[in-house]
């Protein structure tokens, strides 16, 4: 099938435009007509409809896109005049392109999940869930709300990890270039000074590892950049297979410290989505098993789909994630005692919340301490080339 984009007079004259799914312009132009339709002009899209990809969209734009949505269904306004309006409002021409699609699906007969299910990589299938839930139930706006509000809140916190690791990355950026300048222009213009301590065997060991470590970088810079630049292209590849993001993950939760950073964010993220999706009537084994994928770590989502299967079997939440042994014991008390009031999807929240901002506490404190501490190696490097050049110098002179 290939999509045909139209442009078209109605019974009145009034202009209309579209887009149509057929496998060539023939059936294209009969499916307009079926439409009660004259066809004026007629453009085919080289490459299937369901094959098409699009970039992806900020989370910020989707939260904004999710609002205006909720807003405009709860105003009064049709679905289909919903879409048609925020896709010509657009200015991203991937939003735009999207709607369109999302707009003809829907025109087509199609629920809005399933329009959104067409474009997982561009909505995400807990937000596609919730929308689900929510048309099924009847309460499409608050689903719409909900999602905007997560997709915000998420974004909100990618960026202020960003932001937060920003300067540290910068700094330590920094000190390599600045030390392998120093090892390249500025220490080779003193191994001459320095042969006659040399030849007498009075050069400071200190100095002479100095000068051997530049001469090493001058001769093989070139080679050790490429065989970085090698190492990480493989290690990338590596690390983007299965097996790979399996030991990533895996060590990062072994990481002294930022380890428990990545587990707790690993964990609210969890929490946040399961208790979103059982707050707009999805249930719990699929919730289970969206939320695993949301966690970001591929250990918990194991663990937590261990867990699915046990509730399955008729067990609570809390026992099987105790058993895993990657949430923190305070966590799973608070599940427990949520199951047995029936507050679960309100606790899951609540959780989330609690947890994002005490890892909020302890990554900023990390970076607080990690930014003196890059400072203070960087000074420590460039005192150690310091303290290299300046001995012979000082011997030289009390020789003299």
């Amino acid at each position: 099938m290939v999509e045909f984009a139209y442009v078209a007079r109605d019974a009145s004259g009034q202009r209309v435009t579209g887009t149509v799914d057929a496998a060539n312009r023939r059936e294209a132009l009969s499916a307009i007509a079926g439409r009660a339709l004259f066809p004026v002009e007629v453009t085919g899209d080289a490459r299937p409809a369901a094959t098409r990809r699009f970039r992806r969209i900020s989370g910020q734009a989707l939260a904004v896109l999710y609002g205006q949505l909720a807003d405009l269904l709860h105003s009064g306004v049709p679905l289909l005049r919903a879409l048609d309006v925020l896709r010509k409002q657009s200015t991203r021409p991937t939003v735009t392109a999207v709607l369109g699609e999302v707009h003809h699906e829907v025109e087509q007969g199609a629920s809005l999940a399933e329009a959104m299910q067409r474009f997982p990589k561009v909505f995400g299938e807990m937000a596609i869930s919730m929308v689900r839930a929510g048309g099924e139930g009847g309460f499409l706006e608050e689903a719409l709300s909900r999602v905007a509000e997560f997709t915000e809140t998420q974004d909100d916190l990618k960026k202020r990890t960003a932001g937060a690791l920003a300067y540290p990355m910068f700094l330590a950026v920094v000190g390599v270039i600045v030390v392998s300048l120093l090892m390249v222009f500025f220490v080779p213009k003193f191994e001459p000074l320095f042969q006659n301590l040399r030849e007498r065997g009075e050069l400071p060991m200190m100095t002479e590892v100095v000068l051997g470590t530049s001469r090493v970088v001058q001769r093989w810079a070139i080679w050790v950049v490429a065989v970085l630049v090698v190492a990480g292209v493989l290690a990338r590849q590596g690390l983007s297979s299965a097996a790979g993001r399996l030991w990533r993950d895996r060590w990062q939760l072994r990481l002294p410290v930022v380890g428990t950073i990545f587990q707790n964010l690993a964990v609210a993220r969890f929490c946040r989505v399961l208790g979103t999706l059982l707050r707009n009537g999805v249930p719990i084994i699929r919730s289970l098993e969206i939320a695993s994928d949301a966690a970001g770590n591929r250990v918990l989502a194991a663990a937590i789909l261990e867990a699915a299967k046990d509730i399955s079997a008729g067990q609570r939440l809390a026992g099987p994630l105790a058993a895993c042994g990657h949430f923190p014991p305070t966590v799973v008390e608070m599940i427990s005692v949520a199951e047995e009031s029936s507050t679960l999807e309100t606790v899951l929240v609540d959780i989330a919340q609690s947890l994002e901002r005490r890892t909020w506490r302890q990554l900023d404190l990390a970076v607080r301490l990690l930014e003196p501490m890059m400072l203070l190696m960087l000074a420590a490097v460039v005192l150690v080339l310091v303290i290299a050049l300046l001995l012979p110098v000082i011997k030289m002179s009390t020789t003299i």
